[in-house]
């Protein structure tokens, strides 16, 4: 169980204007991810260091994206204006998730410009629409062509700023209060009298802290 990436909501000015955004306050390279055909959303990629990566992603004109709850969710976040929306863990077996939450993983896929079909499995979506605290889950189904190869990155993902209860959390991943299986090298900070949500995200680059 490992922090695999951040997702951002594309805002008004759109997915492309806001990774360029994002991308220059990070120094990185975004890189166009693609379409998800069963979700109704596309994507762009900032790579990071340690296997990770921020999304950035924006809902199509597409039926999908009002049946599947990946795409209602991008699509309530953008009209909140944008922002950041959910971290996401992934995990070599989902088994015991699936059990815990009573239902399968969705299959995921996209194809990338290069011509990589990239799958995976996913899980916890709804949880996060009705607790914008959570994260959501997956495992990948190759790590080859995992998005944060895209680019040879220095920039790190450092801390997540959540506004919620440290104990929701660790309940939701399936961890004891002790644990700290699922932090490893991230930080991670808990904010009280704010609205559940993941609320900033700081990231350590070549001239120094970002938070955004």
């Amino acid at each position: 169980m490992r922090i695999d990436h951040v997702v951002y909501a594309a805002g008004p000015e759109g997915m492309d204007a806001t990774a360029q955004r994002l991308a220059h306050q990070l120094g990185v390279t975004p890189h166009n991810g693609g379409v998800h055909p069963r979700f109704g959303t596309r994507n762009m990629v900032l790579p990071l260091a340690d296997e990770r990566y921020v999304e950035v992603v924006e809902v199509l004109d597409h039926p999908a994206s009002d049946k599947v709850p990946f795409g209602q969710a991008v699509r309530a976040r953008s009209e909140r204006g944008g922002g950041w929306m959910a971290w996401v863990v992934a995990c070599e077996d989902l088994t015991a998730i699936e059990e815990r939450l009573g239902r399968d993983a969705a299959p995921g896929h996209r194809v990338t410009p290069e011509g990589v079909d990239l799958t995976w499995r996913q899980i916890g979506i709804k949880g996060l629409m009705a607790d914008p605290q959570l994260p959501f889950f997956l495992r990948w189904d190759s790590l080859e062509h995992h998005p944060s190869t895209l680019d040879d990155s220095d920039v790190r993902l450092s801390t997540l700023y959540i506004a919620g209860d440290s104990h929701r959390v660790r309940e939701w991943l399936g961890l004891d209060d002790d644990s700290r299986e699922w932090e490893q090298d991230v930080q991670f900070e808990f904010l009280g009298d704010e609205p559940p949500a993941l609320q900033w995200v700081t990231f350590e680059t070549a001239h120094g802290p970002v938070r955004i």
